[in-house]
C-alpha cells in the first residue's frame, strides 16, 4: 500500500471517527432535553423549596430546613456519596416590618416602601427623621464637604443604566451605592442611608441586599434601607419641589453573630477519574422578602436535576461530578470559600464548575473563564446546541461560589449558566421573587442545557499536561 493511500484511508477513519463521535453526541444530549422536559423533578423541587420552606436566609430556621430536605431529596436520587460540610454564617435578622415616610410642608406625610439593607443597624426605637440630601452615587457624595452632609440622610439614586441591553453590566454599574453607600456617608458625618433599588423596573418593591460598613466601630455606623423605584421618583420630585423635605424612616434589624449551618454536597464517583472532580451547583440561602425561587432556588434545582438526569439516562461519568448547594451566597460568601478551603486541605483536583445563578429563565447559553484550549473545544460544540436555541458562548465571569475554586486549581475551566436577563432584576432581591414568577419549561430547558455541558466536559475537557499526570498536591 503506497503512503498516499495509507495517509487517505487514516484521514477517512479521523473524519469517520469524529462524524461518529459527534452523532453520539448529538443522540446523548437529545436525550438530555427529553428527560427533562418529558420527566423532570426540577419544578416539583422548587415547588416545595420555595411554598413549603419558603424563604432561606442564612443562619435562619429557613435555611436548616432547606439543608435538610435537599439532603434527603438527593439521597433519594440514588447517587454515590451525600453529606453535609459544616460551615460558619452571619446571623442577621430583619425584625418588624420597616416603616417610612416623606414628609412635606405642614407636616404632611406620604408613606414609601422601604426594607433594610442586610446587615444594617436598626434605627433608635423612635425612629430617625432628619433631612435629605440626594447623591447620583458615591463619586458624587465624595465631591460634598462634611457641612453638606452632616446631621442629614444620603439619598442615593443613581438608576441602572437603561441603555445597556447586558443587565449585569446595568446592575454593577450602580451596585457599589447599595454596598458601601453606608460606610462612605457616614464619613462624612450623615446619620442614615436610603438607596434606589437596583431593578430596572418602576415599582413599589424595595430590593434588599448585602451591605458593609468596612472597618467602621459599631458607634459610627449609620441604618441603611433601599427605597423602592417608585418611591425613589417620588422622594426626588419632593426635594426638587422642596429641598427641606425630610424623611422618616424606621427599621428594628439585629445582626446576632455567626451560627454554624451547611453546604450539602452529593457526588457521582467517575468511572475513569474518580479523583478529578467536576462541580455544579448553585446557592442554597436567599434573601427573607420573597421566596427566592429565581435567586437561587432555580439553580439550586436545575444543579439537583443535572445528577439525576444523568442517572435517568444511564450515563456514568468518567470525572467524578458533585452537586454543591452553598449556603451564604447573599451575605458573605462563607460557603463558596468553605468549599474551596476543604477542597485545598485534601489536595483535590478540580477541572471544570459550573453555577446558576442568573434565574430561572430560558437559557441562552454560558459564560466562560476558561482556557483557549478549552474555549476552543467549547466553540465547536455550538452545533449540538443550536437545536435548542443556545447560541451564546462567551467569555467572562463565571459564579461568586465557584470563583474562590481558581486560585488553586491550575487551569481549571469556570461556567456561568447564562438565561435571558432582561426580567431578572425585576425579581432580584424583592418580594416579588416567587414561584408563580417560575415558567416550568424554562427551567427544566435550563437544568438540560446544564446537563448536556456537563456530560461534554466530562468527555472532552482539555487538562493541562501535569494535571493529566497527577493530582494537585498541597
Amino acid at each position: 500500500m503506497n503512503k498516499n493511500l495509507r495517509y487517505i484511508l487514516a484521514t477517512a477513519l479521523v473524519v469517520v471517527s469524529a462524524f461518529a463521535k459527534a452523532q453520539n453526541d448529538s443522540i446523548t444530549v437529545r436525550k438530555i432535553y427529553s428527560a427533562a422536559l418529558t420527566e423532570g423533578q426540577s419544578y416539583e423541587w422548587l415547588d416545595h423549596l420555595s411554598n413549603q420552606i419558603g424563604s432561606r436566609l442564612s443562619g435562619s430556621l429557613g435555611a436548616e430546613r432547606a439543608v435538610t430536605w435537599t439532603k434527603s431529596e438527593l439521597e433519594k436520587v440514588g447517587l454515590d456519596k451525600v453529606w453535609l460540610q459544616p460551615v460558619m454564617v452571619p446571623k442577621w435578622i430583619r425584625g418588624e416590618a420597616e416603616r417610612a415616610f416623606i414628609e412635606g410642608d405642614n407636616a404632611s406625610t406620604t408613606s414609601v416602601p422601604i426594607c433594610a439593607l442586610g446587615g444594617s443597624v436598626a434605627t433608635k426605637t423612635t425612629g430617625l427623621k432628619a433631612n435629605v440630601v440626594e447623591v447620583m452615587g458615591i463619586e458624587e457624595l465624595k465631591a460634598l464637604s462634611a457641612d453638606e452632609v452632616k446631621g442629614k440622610i444620603v439619598f442615593f439614586n443613581r438608576p441602572m443604566n437603561d441603555e445597556l441591553i447586558l443587565t449585569f453590566q446595568a446592575y454593577g454599574g450602580c451596585v457599589d451605592q447599595r454596598y458601601a453607600g453606608a460606610m462612605e456617608a457616614a464619613k462624612l458625618g450623615a446619620v442614615g442611608v436610603i438607596v434606589r433599588s437596583v431593578t430596572h423596573s418602576l415599582d413599589d418593591y424595595p430590593h434588599t441586599g448585602s451591605m458593609s460598613y468596612g472597618d467602621l466601630p459599631n458607634s459610627k455606623r449609620i441604618p441603611a434601607a433601599a427605597i423602592s423605584t417608585k418611591g425613589a421618583e417620588l422622594l426626588s420630585t419632593s426635594l426638587k419641589l422642596n429641598p427641606d423635605t425630610k424623611f422618616f424612616y424606621k427599621m428594628s434589624c439585629k445582626n446576632l453573630g455567626d451560627v454554624e449551618s451547611h453546604n450539602v454536597i452529593a457526588e457521582i464517583t467517575g468511572s475513569e477519574y474518580p479523583d478529578k472532580y467536576m462541580v455544579v451547583g448553585g446557592h442554597l440561602d436567599s434573601w427573607d422578602l420573597g421566596d427566592g425561587s429565581h435567586d437561587d432556588g432555580a439553580g439550586v434545582v436545575q444543579s439537583m436535576e443535572a445528577l439525576r438526569l444523568m442517572k435517568a439516562i444511564g450515563y456514568r461519568p468518567k470525572h467524578s461530578i458533585r452537586v454543591v448547594l452553598f449556603m451564604n451566597e447573599e451575605n458573605g460568601l462563607r460557603g463558596g470559600n468553605k468549599y474551596a478551603q476543604e477542597a485545598k486541605a485534601k489536595g483535590e483536583n478540580h477541572v471544570f464548575a459550573l453555577e446558576s445563578d442568573s434565574g430561572g429563565f430560558t437559557p441562552r447559553g454560558f459564560s466562560f473563564d476558561s482556557d483557549d484550549r478549552n474555549f476552543n473545544e467549547v466553540l465547536s460544540w455550538k452545533g449540538l446546541f443550536e437545536p435548542y436555541l443556545i447560541h451564546d458562548f462567551t467569555r467572562g465571569g463565571s459564579g461568586a461560589d465557584i470563583g474562590p475554586l481558581k486560585a488553586t486549581n491550575d487551569g481549571i475551566v469556570l461556567a456561568g449558566l447564562r438565561p435571558d436577563s432582561q426580567r431578572y432584576f425585576d425579581h432580584h432581591h424583592a418580594a416579588n421573587d416567587t414561584f408563580d414568577e417560575v415558567n416550568k419549561r424554562e427551567l427544566e430547558l435550563g437544568a438540560a442545557t446544564m446537563t448536556s455541558l456537563l456530560y461534554l466536559m466530562d468527555n472532552y475537557i482539555q487538562r493541562p499536561a501535569k494535571l493529566m499526570q497527577m493530582p494537585i498536591k498541597q
